[in-house]
This record gives structure tokens, C-alpha cells and sequence, in this order.
């Protein structure tokens, strides 16, 4: 008996202090792409399907947030599908986002069924760039559009790719709209550094 109590005391003491249904959704997702068919082309746009919940609403449409979080998970089956995950391990390298960017275009609300298509659109040396669209499945419209700055650890996205592909993959053209935002990104970048004195110290 005392042992159901453990467990339970347990359980409630993670459910306080950390995301568990953070975590166990990643690893769901994770395990769902490990057991569908590879993509073998990386940059190759994958949809995955979901509908606004009430945990995902106030006001009865999507929370901002939400949009994010199912980002995360949308991602997570990408790199898992594609192979980047596995280059990644592979290289002792690591990801991290560096950088989000979200235009939100029409309200998703509670119950409604959407399709959020991501992809690689293209990388520079130090970070892959991703596009997440918001896909209503009533009308097809795209309801909010995010591009993602996943900065690579120990490596580039070269030496991934190359890793993964076992020979060098041509690096897909910026379009334009993603350069404004790369250029906001480096700009603002400069702007906090010289803030904080730390040009000055790099002479």
C-alpha cells in the first residue's frame, strides 16, 4: 500500500514541477515518425494533422502559445523522418532554436481541424531554416505561418547533411521574405552586442 502512495506522491510531484505532458507527447511523436516510412528528401515538406482542444484555447481559439508548442512537436517528426536527428547524434552535435518568427493571419478555433506543414527551406552555416504552416482544413486557408531558426552545436548543417546523404547537397535559395528576417535577426544581433559593449571588446 505504502508503495501506491510513493508512486502517486511521486507522479503529483512531477506533474508540479515540470511539463510532463511536454514530454510525453515529444516521445510520442518522436516513437510515431520512428515507425513511418523515411523521407529521403530533406527538404521535402511533411504534414502532420491535429484539431484545436480545450487545453489549446482561451477565448475559444487557439492560444498563441499553442502555436509554438505544436511547432516543437511538428518538428521533432520531421528531423526524426528526414534523418537529422540520427546525422545529428551521429556528429555528437546538438540543435537549438536560435531564433522564431510567427504571423498569426486568422483565428483557429476550438474543434476545428488543421494540417501543419513543415519544412527545410534552406540553411546557412551555422543553422537550418524552417517554414510551419497552420493549415485550416475547412477552407484551406493558411492560419498562421512561422519560420524557425535551428542553430546547430558542434557542427554545421553542411557536415549534417553531408553526413546524411553521403555527398555535398546544394544549399537552396533564401526567398525573399525569409532574407528580410535573417537580415532583422542579424541586425538586431549587432545592435545588442554593441549594447552591451561587447564590439568594443572584440577590437
Amino acid at each position: 500500500m505504502w508503495w501506491v502512495l510513493w508512486v502517486l506522491a511521486t507522479l503529483l510531484a512531477l506533474f508540479c514541477i515540470v511539463d510532463v505532458w511536454y514530454f510525453v507527447r515529444a516521445a510520442a511523436e518522436i516513437l510515431r515518425a520512428w515507425f513511418q516510412p523515411p523521407v529521403w528528401d530533406v527538404t521535402a515538406e511533411q504534414v502532420l494533422s491535429g484539431r484545436v482542444s480545450p487545453r489549446d484555447i482561451d477565448m475559444c481559439h487557439m492560444n498563441n502559445a499553442r502555436y509554438l508548442r505544436e511547432c516543437d512537436f511538428a518538428r521533432f517528426s520531421l528531423y526524426t523522418r528526414n534523418g537529422v536527428f540520427k546525422a545529428t547524434r551521429a556528429l555528437k552535435a546538438n540543435m537549438v532554436v536560435g531564433a522564431t518568427t510567427i504571423r498569426y493571419r486568422r483565428a483557429l478555433y476550438i474543434g476545428e481541424g488543421y494540417e501543419l506543414r513543415s519544412r527545410i527551406v534552406t540553411w546557412d552555416d551555422k543553422a537550418f531554416f524552417l517554414e510551419q504552416r497552420f493549415v485550416s482544413t475547412k477552407d484551406g486557408l493558411v492560419c498562421a505561418v512561422m519560420y524557425c531558426k535551428q542553430s546547430v552545436i558542434r557542427s554545421s548543417p553542411d557536415k549534417i547533411l553531408q553526413h546524411l546523404c553521403k555527398r555535398k547537397v546544394e544549399r537552396p535559395e533564401f526567398p525573399e521574405d525569409l532574407q528580410h528576417w535573417v537580415n532583422f535577426i542579424s541586425a538586431s544581433s549587432q545592435a545588442l552586442r554593441a549594447e552591451s559593449g561587447l564590439e568594443e571588446k572584440d577590437k
